[in-house]
């Protein structure tokens, strides 16, 4: 069962979360993929409701968001074990299936093709409605240095996905 809501009215739980992570869900041809995010805005954007998420250029993530350009955000309410947070932050979706090694369970959208995953019942439903990689020669060196450090010759960039929230509900038993 969904409680609707306004994500406006839970708009402080993201970023008090933000700091542990939460979670971005995909689905692609190959199937649905979870990952750890510590980044993200909630606002209004051309007088829409967005969540913009960042996702560097080498995850699997943005290559699935980049076949299917809807995703979930997905939240705690309350405490959640951090192994959940730390394995979907370390693991990658090309080589495991996230979801079913922690035993999550997914649920059923609303309005888009992925799902939210209950163990994080507070869920905004997002079509990506603008992309951008990140302008590189606007970041200033401090930030590129500390984020974005050279390794193997290449600097691992993020890509800004500006999802329009087009559902926000909890997830109840």
């Amino acid at each position: 069962m969904k409680k609707m809501i306004d994500p406006f009215d839970y708009a402080g739980e993201f970023p008090k979360h933000m700091g542990r992570g939460i979670l971005l869900t995909t689905k692609g041809a190959s199937g649905v993929n979870t990952m750890t995010i510590g980044w993200g805005t909630l606002g209004i954007e051309w007088g829409r409701p967005m969540f913009v998420a960042y996702v560097r250029e080498s995850r699997y993530t943005h290559k699935l968001l980049e076949e299917n350009p809807e995703f979930t955000v997905n939240c705690p309410v309350g405490e959640i074990d951090g192994k959940i947070l730390g394995f979907c932050g370390t693991k990658s979706g090309r080589d495991v299936d996230k979801i079913k090694e922690l035993g999550l369970h997914p649920e059923e959208p609303l309005n888009i093709s992925v799902p939210g995953i209950k163990e994080f019942p507070l869920t905004l439903e997002c079509k990506v409605v603008y992309r951008n990689p990140q302008p590189v020669a606007s970041i200033p060196q401090e930030i590129q240095d500390r984020y974005y450090p050279v390794k193997n010759g290449v600097q691992d960039f993020h890509h800004a996905y500006y999802g329009e929230i087009v559902g926000a509900y909890i997830i109840e038993d």
